[in-house]
């Protein structure tokens, strides 16, 4: 299988600068460095639990394997696309942290009716023009994979706005960096 390694890499902790491969051929849309770094000051000015972290869209894995490079216990992957799940698998290897990692090739909905751990941190980086994000929001803020003390941080285009409230999760971060936001729910 064809991997280009893109200008991704791990930007903290134990992974720091440990390079992550994307898939060729595959429409991603990774997150980019100023992102990443802006999401994980976020969640770190928020005191938030690292315990368990659910990666939501992983595409390449680079938000989990950044916060298991910041210090998550465990991280589970959700991703649909099967080349996608294996460069997960990779670059979880190639950073020393696939022993703290579970990879489930599978649509967000669907894992959203098998998982059934309760996550400190829930991280979503959807497809900017998958318009089905809120309705998918209000379904993870009212499942079991949530409880009073879980983080959600979502990033989305600015063109789609997001709820200030889903389920009892109310909105209490958003920050903007050109055409992509992220929300942070508690």
């Amino acid at each position: 299988m064809p991997t280009l390694v893109l200008r991704m890499r791990v930007i903290a902790g134990t992974a720091k600068g440990k390079h992550l491969k994307s898939p060729k051929g595959v429409s991603l849309r990774p997150t980019s460095d100023l992102v990443r770094g802006a999401v994980f000051s976020i969640l770190e000015s928020l005191a938030t639990d690292w315990s368990s972290v659910l990666d939501l869209y992983a595409g390449t894995g680079s938000l989990g394997i950044e916060a298991l490079s910041r210090g998550a216990q465990q991280a589970d992957f959700v991703e649909h696309n099967p080349r996608c799940c294996a460069i997960i698998k990779d670059n979880l290897e190639n950073a020393g942290l696939a022993s703290q990692a579970h990879v489930y090739c599978s649509r967000v909905t669907k894992a959203l009716s098998f998982l059934k751990e309760r996550y400190s941190i829930i991280l979503m980086g959807p497809p900017y023009a998958d318009l089905s994000i809120p309705e998918i929001l209000e379904q993870l803020a009212n499942s079991c994979l949530v409880g009073p003390g879980t983080t959600i941080a979502v990033e989305h285009s600015y063109r789609l706005p997001l709820s200030p409230n889903y389920g009892n999760f109310q909105l209490i971060k958003e920050r903007c960096h050109g055409d992509t936001c992220i929300s942070v729910y508690q």
